[in-house]
């Protein structure tokens, strides 16, 4: 699932931080994770139906 996804990622990237891992590392982790976060509001803004305004 997209959200186990995101959650074990975010901590590999926290845990990367918290190591002091090289910058390169920390940066493609975090590129990373956002695109997941971005996949993850893109799935579930699909599902919800457009509000009419009137």
């Amino acid at each position: 699932m997209l959200n186990d996804e995101i959650c074990k990622l975010r901590d590999k990237l926290n845990k990367s931080i918290e190591e002091g891992k090289d910058y390169n590392v920390i940066y493609k982790l975090s590129i990373e994770l956002d695109e997941l976060i971005a996949s993850y509001y893109d799935k579930n803004n699909k599902k919800k139906p457009a509000m009419l305004i009137v």
